[in-house]
């Protein structure tokens, strides 16, 4: 195998479908908008980076039916990995990092894969920045690819939509939020701003999510794709780590205590 162990946490079962919030930094974080398709993915590529697994999907959030989360024994969500040894050991340390992140502010713990674990999350090196939403069950890959996703902020969105969270500008309460720029839309790419009916637990819009697209995302003129409605002028850059609601949802959602 090209292999190595690398592990996630285990997570609850009930499908619900959230965004999470990081603090934004107009920084150099890769948009998965470089890779709306990848040509080796195992899957259709969705939303930009949302994995599915076939094209009766298309029109549907994968993240609505019950199993979704991934279970929870005890305090804890774990969840088994492996990591590619197709990864440079500096490369690697990001990934173990941005895993590490999360055991630090939440109960879940990635955990190294064990021949005794049916369900894991497998990091690859494939076709751009992307990962299924939610528990699926078996072996389900995060792509991240090695010249072009192996920062902090990436890691941590593409773990965050293996817990079972969405994009947040595709949340079910966009609208009273932020207005979504068609004309200025790439063609093909419209499907990136579909909203999902996600469970937001509570929890307010975030400019600062580290699962929120930047202004500029998918832009084919260089204007604006999504506008905040309180201010037009607000700009927000790229969220490098989880914002503190980030992490409110995470410990909501899977009920850490």
């Amino acid at each position: 195998q090209e292999k190595k162990q690398v592990t996630l946490g285990k997570i609850c079962k009930n499908t619900i479908t959230l965004v999470f919030l990081t603090e934004l930094d107009s920084g150099s974080r890769q948009a998965e908008k470089f890779y709306p398709r990848a040509n080796n993915a195992p899957a259709l590529i969705l939303h930009g980076d949302i994995a599915v697994l076939n094209d009766s999907l298309k029109n549907a959030d994968p993240c609505t039916a019950k199993g979704c989360k991934w279970p929870k024994t005890g305090k804890y969500v774990y969840v088994p990995y492996i990591i590619s040894s197709a990864y440079s050991q500096a490369k690697r340390k990001i990934i173990l990092k941005g895993m590490e992140s999360f055991h630090l502010s939440t109960c879940i713990h990635f955990i190294p894969w064990t021949s005794y674990d049916h369900s894991y999350i497998s990091f690859e090196s494939k076709d751009g920045c992307w990962s299924f939403v939610g528990h699926q069950g078996k072996r389900q890959y995060i792509s991240l690819q090695k010249k072009a996703c192996l920062d902090h902020g990436t890691v941590q969105h593409e773990l965050l939509h293996a817990l079972g969270f969405h994009h947040e500008q595709c949340r079910s309460d966009r609208d009273k939020y932020v207005w979504i720029n068609t004309k200025n839309i790439e063609p093909g790419q419209e499907g990136n701003f579909d909203k999902v009916p996600t469970n937001n637990l509570g929890t307010p819009y975030d400019f600062y999510s580290v699962m929120h697209y930047g202004k500029y995302d998918f832009s084919m003129n260089g204007q604006p794709t999504i506008v905040a409605r309180a201010d037009p002028n607000f700009d927000w850059g790229r969220a490098k780590h989880m914002s503190s609601n980030d992490i409110a949802r995470i410990n909501k959602l899977y009920e850490c205590k």
